[in-house]
Order: C-alpha cells, then structure tokens, then sequence
C-alpha cells in the first residue's frame, strides 16, 4: 500500500458501465485505481505494477477470469476478490479454487466491495511479533513468513491468515462461522464455501498428505482445529 494509506486497486471487467462506475465510486474511497476490460490487459499491467488488490470478473472474454486467478496466483500472493454475475455453486466454488480470497454478486453494490477491499488489506497488514514452531512448521507472525522443512511455504494472503488464527489457538475448535469473521471479516451469517475451499488450498501447501492432514483438522459438525502436531 502506498504512503498515506492510498491503496492500489487493479479493477479487470469487460462491462464499460459497471467498470466505470466502480473506478468512480472506488477512487470516491480513496483507492487508486486502474481499470482494464480484459484479462490479457490485467496480467500486462500486474507485471508491470503489482497493486494492493485485484478486483476480478470471472465472465471475461478472451482469458476468463478463472483462468487469470490461476495465473496471477501463480506468481505471486496478491489479493484476488471476484465478481461472479450470479452465487451459482459452481462458479464460486471454481473461483475459490482457482485462489481468490473473496468474492461479490453481480450487480455490485459499490459500499459493500469497498468494504471487502477494506477487509482483505486490514488482514494483510496484521502482524504479531512472534516466531512459532509447529511440528515441521515455522510460522514467523512478525514477518507473516512460514517455513516447512526449511523450506518457505507460499501462501495466498487469505491462506495466511487463516493459518495464523488456526495456529494462535492450536487444538481448540472454530465453527465456520467464526472463521469468517475473524479471516474474512463477515460479521453476518457468511458462506462457509469460502472457508471449506481456503482449507482446501491450504492443505495442499502445508500436509503432506491433503487426505490425512495433519495441522488443519476437521472436526466432524463443528469446524477445523490446529493440530495437536
């Protein structure tokens, strides 16, 4: 983020009206931001300036925008929230999976983007100047780095920070519910899809078998719980 608190916001939407009035209603907030219509644009700008945030419309022509969450999180841990036209299953959960860390439903109402964008770069700048060791797990708070074998693990930021409050409490259970509202910040009844497909992602970085993990358990009708490794 730039001095000043100004953050850096990468809007890809194909839609003139909707990618307008979001550049509008955003820069209105006090982000910078730049909007491009297509994904080839996106990734041409992401390498040439990595911004605080990518705000991304699955339904692109060319490149979609599973396919270009899949490649922005491929090189680097930016933070993806998507725009999907309707809450259809399949899409989300696609979307999840290819890394996003949010996502919103079309029409986008501008207050409540503004607020994730807000979210996701509030979980990003936290830290706890502690160094934990957790099994074959190093997980550097202050430097929000984890370590596997000596080995750096990379992870997505929404990743990250659902590791960090796993571990904070290792062996005590979270419901969904209060996993997304200490990772995701969703302060009503949220969509636990969002929570089942990050464990998912997470559990294919850190386990070492995804099928029999052992850090982010489940605990059968209740949530997940951090070891005991």
């Amino acid at each position: 983020m730039k001095p000043g608190g100004m953050s850096r916001v990468l809007l890809i939407e194909d839609d003139p009206a909707v990618r307008e009035g979001l550049e509008l209603a955003l820069s209105r907030h006090g982000h910078r931001v730049r909007a491009v219509e297509s994904g080839e644009e996106g990734l041409d700008r992401l390498r040439a300036d990595v911004p605080d945030v990518v705000v991304l419309d699955l339904m692109l022509p060319g490149i979609d925008g599973f396919e270009v969450c899949r490649r922005i999180r491929a090189s680097g841990n930016v933070p993806i929230i998507m725009l999907t036209a309707r809450g259809d299953d399949m899409d989300v959960v696609a979307g999840l999976e290819s890394g996003a860390d949010d996502y919103v439903v079309k029409p986008v109402q501008p207050r409540v983007l503004e607020a994730r964008i807000r979210a996701v770069l509030r979980r990003i700048g936290r830290d706890q100047a502690e160094l934990e060791r957790h099994g074959d797990l190093t997980v550097d708070r202050a430097g929000l780095v984890v370590v596997k074998r000596g080995v750096p693990v990379s992870l997505a930021p929404t990743e990250l920070r659902l590791l960090l409050v796993l571990s904070s409490t290792p062996g005590r259970v979270h419901s969904r519910q209060q996993l997304l509202e200490s990772v995701w910040e969703h302060g009503y009844f949220g969509d636990s899809r969002l929570v089942d497909a990050c464990v998912q992602r997470l559990r294919a970085k850190i386990e070492d078998d995804s099928a029999a993990p052992v850090y982010v358990q489940t605990v059968r009708g209740f949530g997940y719980r951090f070891g005991p490794v």
